[in-house]
């Protein structure tokens, strides 16, 4: 398992992208498109790119890790 650089949520910019949902949570590359584009996640598409909010991200991993976040 990849080990995450950022240590805390307020390191994190506001908008993260797939390769920092990657190092954030520990998880290939690929996995993280994959979850950029799951229904429930919290990412919205601007353009071309797909970016997820700070915040929503936070509460999204607090929802499935039981708030242990």
């Amino acid at each position: 398992m990849k080990v995450s650089e950022y240590k805390s949520y307020k390191d994190l910019p506001l908008f993260l992208n797939a390769e920092i949902v990657s190092k954030v949570l520990g998880i290939a590359p690929s996995s993280a498109y994959e979850l950029l584009h799951e229904k429930d996640f919290p990412s919205l598409r601007i353009g071309n790119r797909i970016v997820v909010p700070k915040e929503p991200f936070i509460q999204w991993v607090d929802a499935h890790t039981g708030g242990n976040g």
